[in-house]
């Protein structure tokens, strides 16, 4: 039976299964792309990516033994070796300089993402496209990209076992004039007036400027997924004995009070 979360095709007489969200990712990789999949595990994704023929050179990365054996294998079985260099290391270490223009990160947290990207600032010259899916604090990797002119064209939520994965690109801007004018229309803290005069920057980094925009069943539903989990932290807070935790729970208080309000002012016809 189909699992209604892996999308399948057909290439060469071989049935190719991706789930929902690395076949998304594959979406926006461009066409032509010299391509490195970071945190690879099998090497599905850029097996998939050649053999449909949209990439013309891949680096499979990660930083375990047991991944990279098992992509090795995997690029072996589709012939791709020609195509699909694998190898072990720590995050961008796996690269040089130049030598790909897109890179896709996912299946991590998003402050781990962040430390990836700027410890690999010199093996990400010429990588003009960064397609990322962080699965918590997807702030962190938000504002990463806004300090180095990487400015986030696509966004969207996405459901698959029950979780809810957020999936984000962005392409550099050359001229950082222009970057930062793009920076500051996406990051606008007036983006819901006049329903919502204001929203902290803080959130609209945590949101996404462009999944506010264009509120999705899904987004409603992670949201309030959100404000459970910080109402359970407040409980556990009102619990505490230290003087700090008091202090903090105010802090969680104000921060569900504002999802609320944003969540309150969403186009109706959009929930």
């Amino acid at each position: 039976m189909k699992n209604n979360n892996e999308l399948s095709k057909n290439i060469d007489g071989v049935e190719m299964k991706l789930s929902r969200r690395l076949s998304a990712l594959a979406e926006w990789v461009p066409e032509g792309a010299r391509f490195a999949d970071i945190g690879t595990d099998h090497a599905l994704l850029p097996v998939f990516l050649a053999k449909t023929g949209k990439i013309s050179y891949a680096v499979a990365g990660d930083v375990h033994d047991g991944p990279v054996e098992a992509a090795k294998r995997q690029v072996s079985e589709a012939d791709l070796g020609d195509i699909i260099s694998v190898r072990i290391g720590d995050g961008l270490s796996v690269l040089e300089p130049g030598e790909v223009d897109t890179v896709t990160i996912a299946g991590m947290g998003g402050s781990l993402m962040a430390r990836i990207l700027e410890q690999g600032k010199e093996q990400l010259k010429g990588v003009t496209t960064l397609v990322l899916s962080p699965h918590v604090a997807e702030d962190a990797v938000r504002q990463w990209l806004v300090k180095h002119d990487y400015v986030i064209d696509r966004e969207i939520l996405l459901e698959e076992d029950g979780v809810i994965y957020t999936l984000m690109r962005a392409t550099l801007e050359t001229d950082s004039g222009l970057a930062q004018a793009e920076q500051k229309r996406l990051y606008d803290e007036a983006i819901l007036a006049p329903s919502l005069l204001k929203i902290s920057s803080a959130l609209l980094y945590e949101m996404g400027p462009l999944l506010l925009r264009e509120p999705t069943e899904a987004f409603h539903l992670k949201w309030e997924q959100e404000i459970a989990k910080r109402e359970r932290v407040i409980l556990q807070l009102s619990h505490a004995t230290a003087s700090e935790a008091a202090e903090k729970a105010r802090e969680w208080e104000e921060d569900v009070r504002e999802i609320r309000e944003v969540l309150s002012c969403l186009p109706v016809e959009k929930r």
